[in-house]
């Protein structure tokens, strides 16, 4: 079974989520966070490194509870940084924090991160491949830089894109392509 070139298919974990959750749609503001922190950390970094510390990552972010993390303290953030599960680089951790009050922020102007997407997306599944940014993730990253969240380039929000399937763009020599 053919799988898309940037999976490695000698990790079980990156092959699992591959198959079963990229580009797959989700709307749950629990999951978007999630993958909004996750995605911000790759930054400079793989996402199959990032991928590989998921499990650590959730018990470190409280399985990524908004409330939670909104309330983190210098205590909270000093604990990340010796943690040796996930990434500890200072600038990403506090972006992370700041990008959650953010997040909370948003999601009460508009009801549901998703529905904060939607202004955006029209609602429509994106469908192209062998890109890692276009005028979508240009206008979502200018507006969340624009809301203070930090690690939120274009290419970070496109990534963000693909992992909720918003954006779905599985290689055309893939067996889960579709172009519709």
């Amino acid at each position: 079974m053919k799988r898309c070139n940037w999976c490695n298919l000698n990790n079980p974990k990156y092959v699992e989520y591959h198959d079963k959750e990229w580009c797959v749609f989700k709307t749950d503001d629990r999951y978007l966070l999630e993958m909004l922190i996750l995605e911000s950390f790759q930054a400079g970094l793989s996402f199959e490194c990032i991928l590989n510390k998921r499990e650590n990552f959730q018990k470190a972010y409280d399985n990524f509870d908004l409330i939670k993390i909104c309330s983190y303290n210098e205590t909270k953030i000093k604990e990340l940084l010796e943690n040796k599960g996930i990434v500890r680089n200072k600038l990403k951790i506090k972006a992370s924090i700041n990008n959650a009050k953010i997040f909370k922020n948003i999601k009460e102007e508009y009801g549901s991160f998703y529905n904060y997407l939607k202004e955006f997306t029209n609602d429509k599944i994106i469908y192209e491949v062998n890109i890692t940014s276009s005028k979508l993730s240009d206008a979502i990253s200018k507006d969340l830089i624009k809301r203070g969240m930090k690690f939120v380039g274009t290419t970070i929000i496109y990534s963000y894109l693909q992992s909720i399937g918003i954006i779905y763009s599985h290689d055309k020599n893939c067996y889960l392509y579709k172009s519709e």
